[in-house]
């Protein structure tokens, strides 16, 4: 569904991404894997349309979406959960997740039932001010949120930082059941590679802006990956 094919992109004259290619399949879940600044998050905002690569190609779907805005990438299937969950602090969870509907199918502008389904919690506070959320509870809100646009690629930038271990299980098992069971394609930027190893079928760890292993998770040599991390 998702090809990344050998994408350079700047900040200013630093090079933060060096030729670097992946690929996201449905019913799969990819994890990006690295140490801070090796430029995981630069490579989600190349793919959402937050930044302009200087070369290479994004293909979603057999089309070229390189030059697409990320409202017009939003309506062609591909949703996005931001490091820092960035909710609508003064909006309720209600009025939240009815933001995303902008970027709906025509005749779905409505919240999903199965939202609830997912993360119970967001029933329970439906009038309650996303400021007001736990950390958790908004992680799982800013989920949710992306999945009122019904995408068909859901791209998560670290959705375990700073959630309590309870909550980070809720959220391994509605990633798996996207991709499991809702056939989506998932993008997962993790630190931590224990809780992604769980969740990915495939794996690309990424050091100074370049893809240095990737693959099959049950084919990468873990001591490998895990050197990789600590370098």
């Amino acid at each position: 569904m998702l090809n990344v094919s050998d994408i350079d992109l700047f900040y200013g004259a630093s090079r933060c991404l060096r030729g670097v290619s992946m690929a996201a399949e449905p019913g799969q879940v990819t994890a990006v894997l690295g140490r801070n600044g090796v430029g995981k998050s630069s490579l989600l905002r190349a793919i959402i349309g937050l930044e302009s690569v200087r070369s290479g190609t994004i293909t979603w779907e057999g089309h070229d979406i390189t030059q697409l805005a990320p409202s017009e990438r939003a309506r062609a299937g591909i949703g996005y959960v931001p490091q820092g969950r960035e909710i609508f602090p003064f909006l309720t969870v209600q009025e939240n997740l009815e933001t995303a509907l902008a970027a709906a199918p025509r005749g779905q502008k409505s919240v999903p039932g199965e939202i609830f389904d997912l993360f119970p919690i967001l029933r329970q506070f439906l009038r309650r001010r996303g400021g007001d959320l736990s950390g958790g509870q908004q992680q799982q809100l800013a989920i949710g949120r992306a999945l009122c646009a019904r995408p068909r690629l859901l791209i998560l930038d670290e959705p375990t930082e700073g959630i309590q271990p309870s909550v980070i299980k809720d959220i391994a098992r509605v990633i798996r059941h996207l991709a499991r069971d809702r056939g989506m394609a998932v993008v997962l930027v993790e630190q931590y590679y224990d809780f992604a190893r769980e969740l990915a079928d495939r794996i690309v760890v990424m050091v100074r802006g370049e893809v240095a292993m990737a693959g099959a998770t049950a084919e990468l040599d873990e001591p490998a990956v895990r050197r990789l991390l600590t370098v």
